[in-house]
């Protein structure tokens, strides 16, 4: 248990570090002629554009990191609750009432996410 709970407090470290290295390695892995064509077609690229992949971006981050971190969080919820009533049996109605109420608080977190996301992509 505690091997586990050490993994999850690295795991978002984790992700920024592979995000991190696919956007900076992206460039690198591209060939010569096709690096120089997209050279020369960003220099053509309008600034709309930039900021419309910029908005995108930014949206996929902010739903992704809230889904991810709400599903851990629900996943952890859910796996104390039911030992909680397998230790417990006859607490199983208050356990049961205060999971799902933590269980809605999460989910509006990350509805909040998405509605964040969907301003930043339609109102930016």
């Amino acid at each position: 248990m505690k091997t586990m709970n050490s993994m999850l407090k690295k795991l978002p470290v984790l992700l920024l570090i592979v995000i991190l290295a696919l956007a900076l390695a992206a460039p690198a892995l591209a060939d010569g002629e096709a690096a120089e064509t997209a050279a020369a077609a960003a220099e053509t690229v309008e600034t709309t554009d930039s900021a419309t992949g910029a908005k995108a971006i930014a949206a996929a981050v902010a739903i992704g990191l809230a889904a991810a971190a709400g599903a851990i969080g629900m996943g952890i919820a859910i796996a104390r609750s039911a030992e909680g009533i397998s230790r417990q049996p006859e607490a199983s109605g208050q356990i049961r009432t205060s999971l799902m109420l933590g269980l809605v608080f999460i989910e509006t977190a990350i509805i909040y996410a998405l509605i964040v996301a969907i301003l930043i992509i339609f109102v930016l």
